[in-house]
């Protein structure tokens, strides 16, 4: 029989899907099951970016430039320079997804064997995308007593080789919801200057930002125009997840030569996709302004309701909309599989993500879970009620 490859058996299961299959059992069985293992926000779409596909006229629909259409970039350009972020549409490649940019990052400035340095927990599929391309996650340790702070920049600089070619974050971040300063950026701004690497910055969650905090973008007046690189999605700003479109955003022009011979490759991101993300971009500062007050609303409601349930450690957000707690079991892939196929109370049930998988290093977080606070407050509430009855009973099995 043919073989597999190693690299095809080296790739990670996804922690916030693979068990889909339990929690699609247990709706079979009649149970409620809380979805708190997936940022799939119940927010609406903004009705322009709706419109514009409803309302549109066209009769062939063709590809768009690889890079993404001129006109989409220029709005995507404007929407920067009203954050601080001083870009030309020509400093942008619209992406199918946060994902193909982070993708198209990789294979821009790594080759198989290099390094790039991450603090964990990560968002889960940076192991994949480091699976795929061949290259090594080395993990800098970020610890929930600390509320997942960027650890000193001493230990980035012990872990940096002739092999490291990037350090990559994601402000604020999946799973923990922490948020940069500008002095940690700061530091990060002047280790990747040092050795020369490049800094990568997952910003997807910008707008989403808690207590008067202000976000800090890597490309905000840090000097890093020839190392900085973000990747940034219309998903989760939005509302517009299942639309599948993002970009890859840097100054360093052999950097975005490099990734539109991967867009190249693999044509050009989806048009109906497009016109709906430019629409999008049309969104005024209200519903914003709303999202943000119904998060932080949420946020409070959850880390309040977990603080109740003996023996939960959990890491407050300062953005996103995540966090992650440390339950008093042994095993949080176990627990969360058990809660879908032999627990409910009221016949309802939670899914959460093991945090285990958002971590690169064997043995981190294994009685730790990311919760998305994506459901209304009377469901959270709800859930972490679910969630008290499920750690009581599972421990006396």
């Amino acid at each position: 029989m043919p073989s597999i490859s190693i690299k095809g058996k080296s790739m990670p299961e996804s922690p916030i899907r693979k068990l889909v299959p339990y929690a699609e059992n247990a709706k079979k069985k009649g149970i409620e099951v809380f979805h708190l293992n997936i940022g799939q926000p119940d927010i609406k779409t903004p009705d322009c970016a709706l419109k514009a596909i409803k309302n549109n006229t066209i009769e062939v629909l063709s590809y768009s430039r690889s890079e993404g259409s001129e006109e989409y970039r220029q709005k995507i350009a404007d929407y920067y320079s009203k954050k601080n972020i001083n870009v030309t549409a020509n400093d942008i490649i619209v992406t199918t997804g946060g994902s193909e940019a982070l993708l198209f990052a990789l294979g821009s400035i790594t080759d198989p064997g290099d390094e790039i340095i991450i603090p964990e927990p990560f968002y889960a599929n940076y192991n994949g995308f480091s699976t795929a391309s061949g290259v090594n996650i080395v993990p800098v340790i970020s610890k929930i007593e600390d509320n997942f702070a960027l650890p000193p920049i001493e230990a980035f600089e012990k872990l940096i080789s002739p092999k490291t070619k990037a350090i990559l974050i994601c402000n604020p971040g999946n799973p923990t919801g922490y948020l940069y300063s500008k002095e940690e950026i700061q530091k990060l701004a002047a280790i990747v200057k040092k050795h020369d690497i490049f800094l990568i910055a997952d910003e997807v969650y910008r707008e989403f930002v808690y207590d008067n905090a202000q976000h800090q973008s890597v490309l905000s007046d840090f000097g890093l125009e020839n190392n900085a690189i973000i990747i940034d999605s219309v998903s989760k700003r939005y509302s517009m997840c299942g639309a599948r479109i993002g970009c890859l955003v840097s100054k360093n022009k052999d950097v975005i030569a490099t990734a539109l011979k991967f867009a190249q490759a693999r044509l050009s991101p989806p048009t109906f996709a497009q016109i709906a993300s430019e629409a999008a971009l049309e969104t005024p500062q209200s519903y914003f302004d709303e999202v943000i007050v119904e998060y932080k609303d949420r946020r409070d409601t959850l880390i309040n309701e977990l603080a109740k349930i003996e023996g939960v450690k959990v890491a407050v957000p300062k953005g996103a909309f995540y966090c992650v707690a440390e339950l008093p079991v042994d095993n949080a892939d176990t627990f969360a599989q058990w809660m879908l196929e032999d627990f409910s109370l009221d016949n309802k049930t939670v899914m959460v993500a093991p945090a285990a998988g958002f971590y690169s290093t064997k043995g981190f977080g294994t009685n730790q879970v990311r919760i998305a606070y994506v459901l209304k407050k009377e469901d959270l509430i709800k859930s972490v009620e679910i969630l008290k009855a499920a750690i009581k009973k599972y421990n006396t099995i």
